[in-house]
């Protein structure tokens, strides 16, 4: 089949799916998904397909994503018909105290004091433990692509803008961030030809010395020294005391399918397997598709709420007990499921919402507030090798620091049943909820997904659409997706719902808060998965910039 690339050319909006009979590759820009490609027909494997694919979109993304922040991987080895689970988050350095060098977070964290907080960086530990292990082809030669556009520069995107101008307020606060994202006065506008020469000077250092340039090396020397500077008593060895974690990754079984995610401290597997077991619990095929039908809505949207409470018990196994069998027991799953049945509403409670929260039942709060940032591709070679992998600016570095044209974000981890990320000072990894999946049939991969963004409540949905409703992926991805169950008794969606839906939700006591018909904060999926042909097939998803391609 001849090499095709999906219409839009990584605009927000409709894609298509595509195929081959080779390879296929998507990630969320032109430039990233084009050097996946390249590395694959130049006779790579997927692993340095993935491998260049993650350092550039760290130059041409610095959005959603950074050289210091975590990687996670699930990578599928044809030969031996093994995964190999990677998980290189940032890490606490242990014995110091919670370095804030700045007064303000990102996003959903932007009023809590303390955050975020400075940590070793994780994206560079994850990229030479892939290599060693995996890759095939020269490191200089999987750094081409970064060092290329690190130094004639990216064209910035209309989303790329968006994003920055609702995030740069983060860097404003350090004179490193305020010459890198605004060097002139003024972020990049749309259109602009965005090059860094500090960057570009790093990218090449890291071409020639491999990746113990961020290590050891030049690049790893300067950033203790700015930690230092600030007051962080990291120390050199710090940034290698605590090398990635690989691991076989996280099985359940659903419907026949075996599905794959990261194991604890990471959340989603869990998360995942208590959802859609409360979901096959409750009969969902029969009661409807929640953007169609009020009470599927409401018992998906309980179901999310559910799965986040009961994961706030989930922790580093070395550190804590392991809790994953105890939270997804049949047992409690169908005893949860009988809790939702029994709690419905047995009246109409149209009125109270009238009376109490207005006419049409639909609250004024509109966009989501939920995380935006992350980079997330998939890769399939012609010898069956397939990664699905996640690189995000999430966890890494000190905050607001700009070193080397790297820029930082740090970590927003803090101590607490309900936080999406938790560490502890003493060592151990940090639990956060992190999107990479398969599903096996037969033993080997048959789709594999993943998504930035607001990821903990969105996987399932997009799961559930195909393995439980029978969709095709990227109608799965298209679908409306909601947010949990508030506890004021509202249930946040993508207002492309069914007219009867929030109607529905109003007899049950249910405000609908309308998000945005595609809310890019409920994320976009990069997807590959086995055509009926035999052939392959990959798809990136509407709600942002993103192409799939193949050959």
């Amino acid at each position: 089949m001849a090499s095709t690339i999906s219409t839009g050319h990584g605009r927000v909006g409709p894609k298509e799916t595509v195929t081959g009979n080779r390879a296929v590759a998507s990630s969320q820009h032109q430039v990233v998904t084009d050097t996946m490609l390249d590395v694959l027909r130049a006779g790579g494997n997927a692993i340095d397909a993935a491998i260049a694919g993650n350092l550039v979109q760290a130059v041409v993304q610095q959005d959603m994503t950074n050289h210091t922040g975590t990687v996670t991987a699930l990578v599928y080895e044809a030969a031996t018909g093994e995964i190999a689970e990677l998980n290189s988050m940032g890490r606490i350095v242990p014995g110091l105290a919670p370095f804030a060098p700045i007064p303000m977070g990102k996003g959903l964290y932007a009023s809590v004091p303390g955050l975020p907080r400075a940590v070793v960086p994780g994206f560079m530990p994850g990229m030479k433990a892939l290599f060693e292990r995996f890759a095939t082809l020269p490191w200089a030669r999987l750094c081409e692509s970064a060092v290329h556009w690190a130094e004639e520069g990216h064209e910035v995107t209309s989303f790329e803008h968006l994003v920055m101008a609702q995030t740069v307020d983060f860097f404003l606060y350090t004179e490193s961030g305020r010459r890198h994202f605004t060097p002139d006065g003024h972020l990049p506008q749309v259109g602009d030809r965005w090059a860094s020469p500090e960057l570009a000077a790093t990218m090449r250092a890291l071409s020639a010395e491999g990746p113990d340039h961020f290590l050891t090396g030049g690049w790893a020397r300067d950033f203790v020294a700015r930690g230092n500077q600030l007051g962080w008593a990291v120390e050199l060895e710090h940034l290698t005391a605590q090398p990635p974690v690989w691991d076989t990754g996280y099985r359940w079984q659903h419907r026949g399918d075996t599905v794959v995610q990261l194991s604890a401290p990471e959340r989603q597997g869990v998360y995942c397997q208590i959802v859609l077991g409360l979901l096959e619990e409750l009969d969902i095929t029969s009661v409807g598709h929640w953007s169609q039908d009020a009470d599927a809505l409401y018992y998906l949207a309980h179901a999310l709420r559910r799965a986040a409470f009961e994961t706030g018990l989930l922790n580093d196994p070395a550190l804590f007990g392991d809790t994953t069998g105890p939270l997804t027991s049949p047992d409690l799953i169908r005893s949860v499921a009988d809790i939702l049945r029994a709690a419905r509403a047995r009246v109409d409670l149209t009125d109270h919402v009238k009376l109490t929260r207005g006419v049409p039942a639909m609250a004024a709060s509109g966009a989501s507030g939920q995380p935006a940032g992350s980079c997330e591709l998939t890769v399939v070679d012609e010898h069956g090798n397939w990664v699905q992998m996640m690189n995000t600016l999430q966890s890494g570095g000190i905050p607001g620091e700009v070193v080397g044209g790297v820029p930082m974000v740090g970590s927003h981890h803090m101590n607490g049943l309900g936080s999406p990320m938790e560490g502890w000072a003493v060592g151990g990894r940090m639990r956060s909820i992190l999107s990479n999946t398969m599903v096996l049939r037969d033993g080997r991969p048959w789709l594999s997904l993943g998504s930035p963004g607001n990821v903990h409540c969105t996987v399932p949905q997009v799961l559930s659409n195909i393995l439980d409703f029978g969709m095709d992926p990227y109608a799965a991805d298209d679908a409306p997706r909601c947010l949990p169950y508030a506890d004021d008794h509202t249930i946040s969606a993508e207002m492309r719902l069914g007219p009867d839906v929030s109607a529905g939700l109003a007899r049950l006591g249910v405000l609908t808060n309308p998000l945005p018909e595609y809310d890019y904060h409920m994320g976009s999926y990069q997807m590959a998965w086995r055509a009926t042909d035999g052939g392959l097939a990959t798809c990136t998803g509407p709600r942002r910039e993103g192409v799939a391609g193949g050959f």
